[in-house]
């Protein structure tokens, strides 16, 4: 079975992409959200120093502070207006999602449809403003006690400052949560994928510049830059492999008679499903979640002594601790179990299949087709999160032996990999269905002949 990017090949041209006049419109909607946000991240928050706070990152880098600024795009580096990003709205879908398996009522409001749905995501908005209004109040506190060797973070710390920066931070947050949506309905794919993914690929070239830099200069061997370019390059067929996985279920249809000399037949099809059903909604929340206590204790500047609570929080949640490895494959588990599971209802689908006279063959419909599909996804979960934890940790216990200039993991690689992916898909679904489009004017224009 040949993949989306292969049958894109196949059936794409410039011609193609010359007539679909609403994908081209969408592409150029999409650049352009991106570059306003990319604009936004160069954009200073007020009352700062910025050369000191890039003396803070940049002596942080391989921290807990190198993850942040990884996924804010470099705006933490640069202390801008988007240092949150889009990490408050993340975390509140986290807690909405699982207020729902825990209330009765968000559960009945999930149910409802698109009325529950857009209530539901009225209460993610709730929780993201005052998550960010909490994160943006602490970064603004920990900017204070922030010293370089010029003077202070803050210009003029105090109540303003911490006021300004709160307004600030959380109205930015708001903006970009609107620019995802923006995308998800007017351009190409998820929206708050693709402004990660945005933020991800455009370190990337300082990354590869620094590292080729530093063993121009001898700081880093030519045996350690050739192992991490073989370990990305075998990391991304890795992902790419594990995402084309999947299981297809033989379903088969009732019996059709066709004419009237032919007997009945009996048409099949499959049900897939996929060895990594969450994508990479698990290391995206793992990730979030773990990066909340982190970030006080980064911006306290205490990340590197256990003479307090906060010293001790900083260095349990550093590179290749124990605990901080344990709390991320043990998250990362369950979200790839939880999220798997709101996405696909063994019953629900049982059920579709029993009302629409569909079996699969050697298991009775009903409730032995709801355990026969829950048993399977099940085993698939397993292998989907061992895989998920195996891409994750891994390069974060290289990180713990190896020191370089910038964050290097495999969620940042799992998440340009399955977004590149998701991308190319949609890309494809919507020159396809102009495809269509144009037969079927073509067939009423002969119709009309």
């Amino acid at each position: 079975m040949s993949s989306a990017i292969e049958q894109l090949a196949a059936n794409v041209n410039l011609s193609t992409f010359q007539k679909a006049e609403d994908l081209k419109k969408r592409i150029w909607f999409t650049l352009a959200v991106l570059v306003v946000y990319r604009l936004g991240a160069y954009i200073p928050l007020p009352g700062i120093n910025p050369l000191i706070i890039q003396e803070f990152v940049r002596s942080n880098a391989g921290g807990i502070l190198g993850i942040l600024d990884m996924f804010s795009g470099g705006s933490i580096g640069r202390m801008t207006i988007f240092a949150l990003n889009i990490m408050p709205y993340i975390s509140s879908s986290i807690i909405v999602q699982l207020m729902t398996s825990i209330s009765p009522q968000l559960e009945a409001l999930k149910k409802e449809g698109e009325v529950g749905r857009r209530k539901l995501n009225q209460y993610t908005r709730y929780g993201t403003v005052l998550l960010a209004m909490v994160q943006s109040y602490g970064i603004a506190a920990g900017l204070e006690k922030i010293q370089g060797t010029t003077g202070l973070a803050v210009l003029d710390p105090g109540f303003i400052f911490r006021l300004s920066t709160v307004v600030t931070l959380t109205g930015s947050t708001l903006f970009i949560m609107w620019l995802g949506e923006q995308i998800t309905s007017r351009g190409i794919g998820n929206g708050i994928s693709l402004i990660i993914y945005a933020g991800i690929v455009a370190n990337l070239p300082h990354a590869v510049f620094s590292t080729f830099e530093l063993g121009r200069q001898g700081a880093l061997s030519a045996v350690l830059i050739l192992g991490i370019l073989v370990m990305v390059a075998a990391v991304i067929g890795y992902v790419v492999f594990m995402e084309r996985a999947q299981r297809k279920i033989l379903i088969q249809y009732p019996k059709r008679q066709v004419t009237v000399n032919m007997p009945a037949v009996a048409q099949t099809t499959h049900l897939p499903l996929k060895l990594n059903s969450a994508g990479v909604i698990p290391p995206i929340f793992a990730s979030s979640l773990l990066l909340l206590p982190a970030t006080i204790t980064g911006f306290a500047g205490s990340t590197g002594s256990v003479d307090s609570i906060m010293g001790k929080i900083g260095v349990i949640f550093s590179h290749g601790h124990p605990v901080y490895m344990i709390c991320f494959a043990s998250l990362i588990i369950f979200f790839a179990f939880f999220y798997t599971a709101l996405m696909f209802n063994p019953n629900e689908t049982a059920e579709n299949l029993r009302k629409a006279g569909n079996y699969i063959p050697g298991v009775r419909p009903g409730k032995t087709t709801a355990d026969y599909l829950d048993y399977v996804l099940t085993r698939l979960t397993v292998v989907g999160a061992i895989y998920l934890v195996s891409i994750c940790l891994i390069p974060e216990l290289i990180l713990s032996r190896v020191s370089l200039p910038f964050y290097f993991g495999g969620t940042t690689i799992l998440i340009v990999v399955s977004v590149t992916m998701e991308t190319i898909t949609q890309i494809q679904s919507h020159l396809l269905a102009h495809q269509y489009e144009g037969l079927i004017k073509k067939a009423k224009a002969k119709g009309k002949m």
